[in-house]
């Protein structure tokens, strides 16, 4: 498989890295000093792509994916703060016949961690004496907070008991990969439920994964789909 990486910051350097490791051929991997508005996404240079995995930043994402999309290549993004133009890009994947696959995370546990917390929040709902929420932290240089796994988990939380507003805690401090937590007190206990990113590699499995597994799934998919089937 030809994969090309756009954005040469850490994750996109660990996924080139892990993909040379299995076999995989780096077709090119793209900065961001070259790639202004998207303009070094050229038909020419994406020619023999088989698939693209994105790591940039908020700003230039939706041009990237505007780019990659037109020009008929399947792309794996992890970057976050665009979901705003979710609509917009998966009209253009519709109407282009292509495949994305968009996370905020890529540790494969983060999807079963999530649907526990769904559980552990419908099996709470109703259980004034425990007071609830949710505490994120990462690394000093992570720019966003919360982070995008933290406000999916507080979605899933409420959808599942509406009367808790689950209030999100960030800290961003050292150089930790990622942890996400739920936690309910109680006078005399409390609960928690913790997802803990032991590296950077593990995103990066999983986002080889994620790219491995899309050019035979047009449409817009998250790594639930991948993981559970489409709707599972």
């Amino acid at each position: 498989m030809r994969v090309v990486i756009v954005g040469d910051g850490k994750m996109g350097k660990a996924v080139a890295a892990l993909a040379e490791a299995k076999g995989h051929a780096i077709h090119g991997m793209i900065g961001a000093a070259e790639n202004v508005g998207g303009r070094a996404l050229t038909a020419e240079r994406l020619r023999g792509v088989d698939v693209a995995v994105e790591f940039t930043r908020p700003e230039a994402v939706v041009a990237n994916l505007e780019r990659l999309i037109e020009a008929g290549v399947p792309t794996v993004t992890g970057t976050t703060g665009w979901q705003d133009e979710l609509d917009r890009i998966t009209a253009l994947v519709e109407r282009r016949g292509g495949a994305l696959l968009h996370a905020a995370n890529f540790s494969l546990g983060v999807p079963l961690f999530l649907r526990a917390a769904g559980d552990l929040a419908r099996r709470f709902a109703g259980r004034a004496v425990f007071e609830a929420g949710i505490l994120e932290e990462h690394h000093a240089a992570k720019l966003d907070a919360p982070s995008g796994t933290a406000r999916e988990l507080q979605a899933r939380l409420r959808a599942a008991d509406p009367a808790r507003p689950f209030p999100i805690t960030s800290v961003r401090e050292g150089d930790a990969a990622g942890i996400h937590v739920v936690e309910y007190a109680g006078p005399h206990e409390r609960v928690t439920l913790r997802h803990e990113a032991r590296s950077r590699e593990g995103f990066a499995a999983g986002a080889l994964a994620a790219a491995e597994w899309l050019p035979a799934h047009p449409g817009v998919h998250t790594v639930e789909d991948m993981l559970f089937g489409e709707g599972g």
